[in-house]
C-alpha cells in the first residue's frame, strides 16, 4: 500500500499524527475529508476569480484567503489517506473518493486563478490550460499504475508543487498589491504551471515506458 502513496514528509510528523488521531476517534471519515477539500478549493478559485472583479483594495485579501483555502486543500489531501491507512477506516470506495475531488479541486484553483488578471492579459486561456494539463499529469500517473507500472509521482510540477507555487504566488501578489507594485505575478505563475505540467508528463510517461520495457 505504501508504495501507492504519494511520499509526504508530513505524514511522518507528530502533529499530522495527531490531528488525524483526533479525527479518527471524533469520526470524521476519510471519504468526508475527501469532498470537503473540493469545497476549500472551489473557496480558493473563487477567491482568485474575485480578484479581478472586487479591486485593489480587496485584492489582497482575497489573494491571502486563497492561500490558505489552498494549504486547507492540501491538509485534506494528507488527513484522508491517514485516517484511511493509519485510522484504520479505509473503504472500497476510497479511492474514487481520493482521486476524483482532486481533479476538481485543481481545476477550481487553476481556472479561478486564470481570472484575476484582466481577460486581455490571455490570463482565461492559461488558467483552463494549467488545469488540462494537472489533469495530464495525474492521467500519466493512474495509466502508469494500470499497465503495471506502479506509481509515478516525480514532478517538478505535481500537485503539490503546483499547490505550493499557488499559495507562494497568492502571498507574494497581496504584498505587491499592498506595495502598489504593479507586475503580472499570477500570469507568469500560470506559465511556470504549465511549463512544468508539461515537462512532468513527459518525465512520468518516460519511467512508466522505461520501467515496462526493461521487464
Amino acid at each position: 500500500m505504501e508504495a501507492t502513496r504519494r511520499p509526504l514528509t508530513s505524514r511522518n510528523t507528530r502533529w499530522a499524527a495527531a490531528i488525524a488521531g483526533l479525527l479518527a476517534r471524533n469520526g470524521v471519515r476519510p471519504n468526508f475529508i475527501s469532498v470537503a477539500s473540493i469545497v476549500f478549493a472551489a473557496g480558493a478559485g473563487l477567491c482568485l476569480w474575485f480578484v479581478g472583479y472586487e479591486g485593489k483594495s480587496a485584492a489582497p485579501w482575497l489573494f491571502i484567503g486563497a492561500a490558505a483555502l489552498i494549504q486547507l486543500r492540501l491538509l485534506c489531501n494528507l488527513f484522508d489517506g491517514m485516517v484511511a491507512i493509519e485510522g484504520g477506516f479505509k473503504t472500497k470506495s476510497g479511492e474514487i473518493y481520493n482521486e476524483l475531488p482532486d481533479r476538481f479541486s485543481d481545476a477550481f484553483i487553476l481556472i479561478g486563478a486564470g481570472y484575476c488578471l484582466p481577460p486581455s492579459d490571455g490570463m482565461p486561456l492559461l488558467g483552463w490550460l494549467c488545469a488540462v494539463l494537472a489533469v495530464m499529469t495525474a492521467y500519466a500517473r493512474a495509466l502508469g499504475a494500470s499497465a503495471g507500472a506502479g506509481q509515478q509521482f516525480c514532478g517538478p510540477m505535481a500537485k503539490p508543487h503546483r499547490m505550493a507555487t499557488l499559495t507562494v504566488a497568492c502571498v507574494v501578489s497581496a504584498l505587491l498589491v499592498w506595495m502598489k507594485v504593479e507586475f503580472p505575478l499570477m500570469k507568469w505563475t500560470l506559465v511556470l504551471i504549465a511549463t512544468g505540467c508539461v515537462v512532468t508528463v513527459f518525465r512520468r510517461t518516460h519511467r512508466i515506458i522505461r520501467e515496462l520495457e526493461a521487464r
